[in-house]
């Protein structure tokens, strides 16, 4: 099931949080596409505009002592990408407990054909900073994350 958006995007749920890329020459890999590690880093950047367009911040991990941290990530690479592509990934929290546990996921679009080139998935555990330990979600988080789950799409 897919979203399509006003830009003709079928995003896999509706309301993505988004940003746009484009590969560089030093994320093309020695088969001149980009390179998967790239993504990943990719998936991180986005998940952290994310949460401070939704009002959660380093600091304010750090403040809490608190942190959701990643506890497995998987990614399926669709389709490849190449130098200057360009491309819109989105993300979406989909899934928490509301006490120690969220789902973040991704989808990586490449807009000259629309095409889904990567779909990425998080399993977060909230942590405490100061011990690693995992630990319940600050009332904060529940407050700004529970409110931002994502409905899949129609």
């Amino acid at each position: 099931m897919s979203s399509t958006s006003a830009d003709g995007i079928a995003w896999d749920r509706p309301r993505p949080f988004t940003l746009a890329l484009r590969p560089g020459p030093g994320d093309i890999d020695g088969l001149n596409h980009t390179n998967n590690a790239v993504y990943v880093r990719w998936c991180e950047q986005v998940a952290w505009a994310h949460s401070e367009a939704l009002g959660l911040a380093l600091a304010d991990y750090h403040r809490l002592d608190r942190a959701m941290a990643i506890r497995r990530g998987e990614y399926d690479y669709l389709l490849p990408t190449v130098l200057g592509d360009e491309l819109r990934l989105a993300t979406w929290l989909t899934a928490s407990d509301g006490r120690l546990t969220m789902e973040r996921r991704f989808q990586l679009v490449r807009l000259s054909d629309r095409a889904t080139v990567l779909r990425g998935r998080w399993e977060l555990v909230c942590i405490e900073l100061g011990s690693g330990r995992p630990r319940r979600m600050p009332p904060e988080f529940c407050r700004v994350y529970l409110a931002a789950i994502a409905a899949p799409a129609a």
